[in-house]
């Protein structure tokens, strides 16, 4: 009963999240932010936050992008693409750190996946490697237009699920001069296997239900999804692991946004199932960072993709002391230890 019940809650969460906020104070934004110190307003002199709209391969994305304290757009600044976790949107850990990249000196974006959060796409929440990777060459192409931004020195930043899909985009997308990840997750391992394996001998029996899925969807039927179940407080504190407890927390308490959400078509498991951000890391030949808590249970990703970088000669391994795998998206003596590694980082390499 307990593997079983320990397979179920696998199976419900299913996806990347982030923790429990003591002290999160919950206000009213205009841009809809829901982290701490958000922008509020574009003062002058202070850094701003502009909405945006464009188009990727027909569908509308939303993004926001971040400009330093006195930005001048006849300038010439370096700039960050940051790409958010499996399941968020820009409003939340990503947008905290673009406004913290911009408070150090960059222009930075955040955009909503596609299918995703405010950005268009049929059906909901449809969530295949392909189109986030996609996502992040197109925050790339719009931001390497933007007044100001000097398209020589484009860093890239990605969290969570975008952690993975970043390593991905960076492995051929050479205009990403710098690459850093934050608590990476390799979305297509743990949808195949398991969060920590422990769902190998389920994996033929997922694959069918995906295949069904796609099945009823060409033929005009229901879209059927995973992980869209209610998940209550006392659900998720009888969790076993950090990362899907925590994460239900932050996404549903703490942090919640209206445009988040767990879940995503069971037919993307076509695709995420057979994908492992993990592959080709020797293509990388930017500068990596990859950062992770030291008391993240997902570290086991982070450290094996980190190995497999051979081809850089630029590449550091950055431990955030205490950290849980959430507790990096928002607890600010975290929050902090991660941006200085990253202003070093970047500022050494754009």
């Amino acid at each position: 009963m307990k593997r079983k019940f320990k397979n179920h809650l696998s199976l419900v969460m299913f996806m990347t999240t982030s923790i429990i906020s003591s002290g999160q104070t919950k206000v009213d934004n205009p841009f809809g932010l829901v982290y701490r110190d958000a922008v509020t307003e574009n003062a002058p002199g202070e850094v701003n936050i502009h909405p945006v709209n464009y188009k990727l391969n027909g569908i509308n994305i939303a993004a926001n992008i971040y400009t330093p304290a006195n930005y001048d757009p006849s300038k010439q600044y370096p700039a960050v693409v940051v790409a958010h976790p499996n399941g968020g949107v820009k409003e939340q850990v990503a947008g905290l750190y673009a406004q913290r990249l911009a408070e150090s000196g960059y222009i930075a974006i955040a955009a909503d996946a596609a299918y995703q959060g405010a950005s268009g796409g049929a059906p909901r929440n449809v969530d295949k490697p392909a189109n986030r990777i996609e996502d992040i060459r197109g925050m790339a192409d719009f931001i390497t237009q933007y007044a100001g931004v000097d398209a020589g020195r484009l860093g890239l930043l990605g969290i969570c699920g975008g952690g993975g899909y970043s390593l991905k985009a960076a492995q051929t997308d050479k205009r990403f001069k710098a690459v850093a990840t934050l608590s990476m997750f390799n979305s297509g391992l743990v949808r195949r296997n398991g969060f920590m394996d422990s769902q190998l001998s389920t994996i033929q029996e997922r694959l069918k239900m995906a295949s069904e899925a796609r099945a009823l969807e060409a033929a005009g039927g229901e879209i059927r999804y995973a992980a869209d179940a209610k998940i209550t407080d006392e659900m998720a504190d009888k969790m076993p692991f950090d990362l899907y407890r925590e994460g239900h927390y932050y996404y549903n308490r703490t942090h919640a946004h209206p445009n988040s959400t767990f879940r995503y078509t069971m037919s993307s498991l076509l695709d995420l199932m057979a994908f492992d951000a993990a592959t080709n890391m020797d293509l990388i030949n930017q500068p990596l960072l990859m950062m992770a808590g030291s008391k993240a249970d997902t570290y086991y990703m982070t450290d094996s993709a980190f190995n497999l970088a051979t081809g850089t000669n630029e590449k550091e391994l950055f431990l955030i002391e205490g950290a849980t795998h959430i507790q990096t998206y928002y607890v600010p003596e975290y929050v902090a230890q991660a941006m200085g590694k990253l202003s070093e980082f970047f500022g050494k390499f754009l």
